[in-house]
């Protein structure tokens, strides 16, 4: 049996060494915010798409840069389908929102990491070790 993979894309937001965190509505558990393409849709459409769509923002896509890629199996455990998350810093115009798809924003310091699924701690595990996260 093939494995499933789901392809996302996550806009990594650090402020004051806490990283932007959304948990989507019905959802127990925090994530990067972004999300996952639809059709033929670069990175970067997919960036700009989802974060205006969870945040009411907008991206300014002269400054998004790579963070990097992460893959993981999803917080269900080891059968669960694996996440690859391709990270990107960016700065942005508006005033952060939750959408009518989040339930709540929150600024996360690395001591939050068991919060957020496998494939995001990955993450925190880079920008803490960066010196980013505090």
């Amino acid at each position: 049996m093939a494995s499933v993979l789901i392809d996302t894309v996550a806009w990594v937001r650090i402020e004051g060494g806490r990283i932007l965190c959304a948990r989507p509505k019905g959802k127990d558990v925090f994530y990067i915010p972004g999300g996952k393409r639809e059709g033929a849709e670069s990175d970067l459409q997919t960036l700009l798409r989802e974060i205006e769509e969870e945040l009411t923002v907008s991206l300014i896509p002269e400054t998004v840069v790579h963070a990097g890629t992460y893959e993981a199996h999803a917080h269900d455990g080891p059968d669960a389908p694996l996440v690859r998350m391709s990270c990107y810093y960016a700065d942005y115009r508006g005033t952060l929102a939750a959408s009518s798809e989040i339930e709540e924003l929150a600024w996360f310091s690395y001591a939050d990491r068991p919060l957020v699924p496998p494939v995001d701690q990955l993450l925190f595990d880079d920008l803490e070790a960066a010196g980013e996260l505090r």
